[in-house]
């Protein structure tokens, strides 16, 4: 059980990306005053909590109503996800997400940065394979997005600190690192979803 938790915690660390999404959080609030900015960061997170809890929840419904099975999401999702990860390995000029405008005149409000900065479709789609009907499972999956919300909001308050003291380059290093596991771990659920599509045949 903990280690389905520490991997739960991992992968959505992973596909949210708190640490390579600094410099859009930093770039999108250089707008808003100083005394407003960590108010800006918790509705932010928050919004992208409830998102992704609402995913977590109904996801089975969804998949069910658009007659769609897990086994073709979890092969969607891991393709999304290596994509990602060539992005985070590979900068592109639009970042991780694909160009998320982050030129705002004013105060973000869900997009950028809950949306698709945090909540991106890698994210939905990885807890929209969550989905369970075990009590168990759905609580430890609950406990990590919720211990992995208190993450984006310890970096995400220490952004501009964070940058500052870490530099351009060390957390370019670290966001290809990031990218290389994300990588690894998506090839592993594409697969899991290939053995299981062979059971099913």
């Amino acid at each position: 059980m903990t280690q389905t938790f520490i991997q739960t915690f991992i992968l959505l660390i992973l596909v949210t990306d708190p640490f390579g999404n600094v410099p859009l959080f930093v770039s999108a609030l250089r707008q808003v005053p100083k005394e407003r900015r960590w108010k800006v960061v918790v509705r932010e997170c928050l919004i992208a909590f409830f998102v992704l809890l609402l995913f977590m929840f109904f996801g089975s419904h969804l998949l069910s109503a658009m007659q769609l099975s897990e086994i073709s999401l979890r092969i969607g999702g891991s393709v999304i996800l290596f994509l990602i990860a060539l992005r985070m390995v590979f900068p592109q000029p639009g970042g991780p997400f694909g160009g998320a405008d982050d030129e705002h005149g004013g105060e973000p409000f869900i997009v950028p940065l809950a949306i698709p900065a945090i909540a991106g479709p890698s994210a939905l789609a990885t807890v929209l394979l969550f989905s369970s009907d075990s009590t168990t499972d759905v609580m430890l999956h609950v406990g990590a997005l919720t211990a992995v919300g208190a993450v984006w909001l310890a970096v995400f308050l220490s952004a501009e600190r964070l940058q500052e003291k870490l530099g351009p380059q060390v957390m370019t290093a670290f966001e290809r690192l990031m990218g290389l596991i994300l990588s690894a771990m998506a090839v592993e659920m594409f697969l899991a979803g290939i053995r299981e599509f062979i059971k099913s045949v």
